[in-house]
């Protein structure tokens, strides 16, 4: 099957998080799976200067917005097997950073209407399906089926949307319709795009995609409440029928501490004498105690409410204040919390570690040498932290949401099952129960610690799984004829 993916950052060429994470690993799989996959982002300044002197310009072409005519070039790279088309142009993606800018919206639909118009020069490749991610993206579903719909090379492409976090959309003003996207006397853009008095990108592809997807199951059911549906629950439930969950994964190639070149000491995840070595090291390198009997909780995060931070505010001073734990930070994000922890270093020296940058080296590090990894999200996609951790023995600590909940086991101690802990409601209270109950084990029961580490490791988290569930998902899709959108 051919497919293009379509995605706004992908690693190792563009990365700001795990949308990247997902754009560098899944293409490589579902490729092994025996598709034709190819993916297509924008050339970002960001990508490192030994990628681009390895592209080949295919051929360029204009790209009209409203009244703008402006240029497109797309260049070529293969990376591991897979084909990377990147669309250039300056005065879009020339910018130091990926996101957030004024004319982030415009720079959107220039990448989703040039993505779908270089396909007819492709020489040999004619995708059956447009795989979109997140709103970056959400307007290439619209634009196959308004756009170009009844042109015949278009006509039969399917698309998808996976939805990585519903909290990001898309929205700008309402005169970006006829001013950008030049369809202003469309009536059927105008009321799936309409959001109020604004224009909505994710709320658009909703309705135009053949097939929607989260990456994970439990997410999948979650945002068609208004809980956490964002105001777009109710379009969910609409089209339920083609909603679906599917796990994103992590690659083994690049997380797995028996082969990890970032780490102190190479071992596999259930081995305690080198999970013993990490930690040693990285309690020297981070300046705290080389404790060995008292548990190391890590935080690797971007430091937002979503994160579940508030709830780390408010037990944080009786967790440390016992001493007889310890805690590493890593991330960068709100201010405000970046000054929470701040103050708790300067306030329990040698109790807490904080590192308030992006540093990927000690992140591995930290998987490495933590005993439990802290993630008491407010809601969670996916998440891929708790994947990276329970694969370096690390054992994580989560709310019971979205893919947190789809991942982590919870311990029983009767039968001894469990690939870490959880708590269900967005408590500090039961957040520092939980704590406390993972940090007695620790120190009280080190058999059974080590079980639920060796039963966490041995969980398979792979891409391949995720890409065998895609397959059929396209197989499905195909299989169906004529448009998607609800008339």
């Amino acid at each position: 099957m051919k497919i293009l993916y379509a995605i706004f950052e992908a690693a190792p060429f563009a990365k700001s998080g795990g949308l990247g994470d997902v754009g560098g690993a899944l293409p490589v799989f579902l490729k092994e799976n025996g598709h034709d996959v190819r993916v297509i982002m924008p050339k970002h300044d960001a990508i490192p200067s030994r990628f681009k002197s390895e592209m080949k310009l295919l051929f360029s072409f204009y790209v009209q917005l409203g009244w703008r005519m402006q240029y497109c070039g797309v260049e070529m790279l293969k990376y591991r097997g897979v084909t990377y088309y990147f669309i250039d142009n300056e005065q879009y993606f020339k910018r130091d950073s990926l996101y957030g800018y004024g004319d982030d919206e415009e720079r959107v639909a220039f990448f989703c209407k040039a993505a779908l118009l270089c396909l007819t020069h492709l020489e040999r490749f004619k995708p059956q399906i447009i795989h979109c991610n997140d709103w970056h993206t959400s307007l290439i579903p619209l634009m196959l089926k308004e756009y170009f719909g009844s042109h015949p090379y278009y006509y039969d492409i399917k698309s998808v949307i996976s939805i990585h976090n519903l909290k990001y959309q898309g929205i700008t003003g309402y005169d970006f319709l006829g001013n950008v996207l030049d369809m202003a006397d469309h009536v059927a853009a105008r009321e799936y795009l309409a959001w109020g008095g604004a224009v909505n990108f994710l709320k658009g592809a909703l309705h135009y995609a053949d097939a929607i997807t989260t990456v994970s199951p439990s997410y999948a059911r979650e945002i068609m409440t208004p809980y956490f549906g964002e105001g777009l629950d109710g379009v969910l439930r609409w089209r339920e029928e083609r909603l679906s969950g599917i796990l994103n994964g992590i690659d083994y190639s690049e997380y797995d501490p028996a082969i990890d070149k970032r780490i102190f000491r190479t071992y596999k995840g259930c081995d305690c004498e080198g999970k013993a070595f990490n930690k040693k090291a990285l309690q020297e390198e981070l300046a705290l105690p080389t404790e060995a009997d008292t548990p190391l909780f890590v935080i690797i995060s971007r430091l937002t409410e979503q994160k579940g931070l508030d709830l780390v505010a408010h037990i944080m001073e009786e967790l440390l204040y016992a001493g007889d734990v310890q805690v590493a930070v890593l991330g960068t994000g709100d201010w405000r919390y970046e000054e929470m922890f701040y103050y708790f270093a300067n306030r329990y020296p040698g109790r807490i570690a904080v590192r308030v940058t992006f540093d990927e080296t000690l992140a591995h590090k930290m998987y490495a040498g933590g005993d439990a990894l802290l993630m008491p999200s407010k809601f969670e996609p996916c998440g891929i932290t708790q994947l990276i951790a329970m694969k370096y023995g690390t054992l994580p600590i989560v709310r019971e949401t979205g893919g947190l909940r789809d991942t982590v086991i919870p311990y029983n101690k009767f039968t001894g099952e469990g690939t870490g802990f959880s708590f269900a409601n967005y408590n500090a209270h039961e957040l520092l129960f939980t704590v406390r109950e993972a940090a007695k084990l620790y120190r009280d029961d080190r058999v059974a610690w080590r079980a639920i580490c060796k039963n966490a490791c041995s969980a398979d988290f792979g891409w391949q799984v995720s890409a065998d569930k895609y397959t059929a998902l396209y197989d499905s899709i195909c299989k169906k004829q004529g448009h998607s959108r609800k008339v």
